[in-house]
């Protein structure tokens, strides 16, 4: 772990981290905003990716909307790097209290960690519109439980994804579970986000703490306000042996 962060993480037992896509982009997740990702929908789809995960897209266009989920948003493969395995051990060190993400993959709980809240939802859960049944990631990717690329219920309804689409209002429980964990932070890391997708990114305004961190590869306007700021990988700086 870079010195001056582990400096701050050993004086404090009430972190919380609260993170973007740059935390899994290490883990081969790749960030479906980039530039990459924009021309990469764009070419093979004919649309912007912020169209195809919008609420009206997914309602007037299921098939194409679960194609472009299931080809661009779903990597079993993935693997928690080195940031999510030190988050997942200082929690049971007691030091972490929370982790606030952005990610919609799973990969803290992978790693370890109990305590995560999922602002934008998971693509380990999923619902049946109709009766509400939960079905787990692998039902959905069953093309025997699909019709046209679109999966379906025993009931018969249609079953969506658990994350939160352009349009859609976030998760209520997990908002107000984030804000609580990070008012009442001593220290708040935020890594691998450029503190640009709102609501999410007003989350700093929360913390009343001691001790901001900012980690991250590229500036953010948010850097002036912080007590250290590092612009480097997060899995580099995070690693703890």
């Amino acid at each position: 772990m870079d010195p001056r962060l582990k400096k701050i993480v050993d004086a404090s037992d009430n972190i919380v981290f609260f993170g973007g896509a740059g935390v899994s982009t290490e883990s081969g997740v790749p960030d479906f905003r980039s530039e990459s990702g924009l021309y990469h929908a764009k070419q093979k789809y004919g649309y912007a990716p912020e169209v195809m995960l919008s609420h009206t897209f997914y309602m007037q266009h299921t098939k194409e909307f679960w194609k472009y989920y299931k080809e661009n948003l779903i990597h079993p493969e993935a693997e928690p790097n080195d940031a999510h395995k030190a988050l997942a051990k200082l929690e049971q060190m007691g030091k972490l209290k929370a982790i606030v993400t952005q990610n919609i993959d799973g990969l803290h709980q992978k790693a370890g960690s109990k305590t995560v809240y999922e602002v934008h939802g998971s693509v380990n859960r999923n619902y049946c519109e109709k009766c509400h049944k939960f079905y787990d990631l692998d039902y959905v990717m069953d093309e025997n439980n699909c019709r046209d690329g679109i999966p379906y219920c025993s009931c018969g309804g249609r079953v969506k994804p658990d994350v939160v689409l352009y349009e859609e209002s976030l998760d209520e429980a997990q908002i107000t579970g984030a804000v609580n964990a990070i008012s009442n932070a001593d220290v708040l890391i935020i890594g691998g986000t450029s503190l640009v997708v709102y609501p999410a990114a007003g989350f700093i305004n929360y913390f009343r703490g001691s001790h901001l961190v900012l980690i991250n590869k590229s500036e953010t306007s948010y850097d002036d306000r912080a007590d250290l700021v590092i612009h480097d990988s997060i899995g580099k700086v995070m690693k703890m042996d």
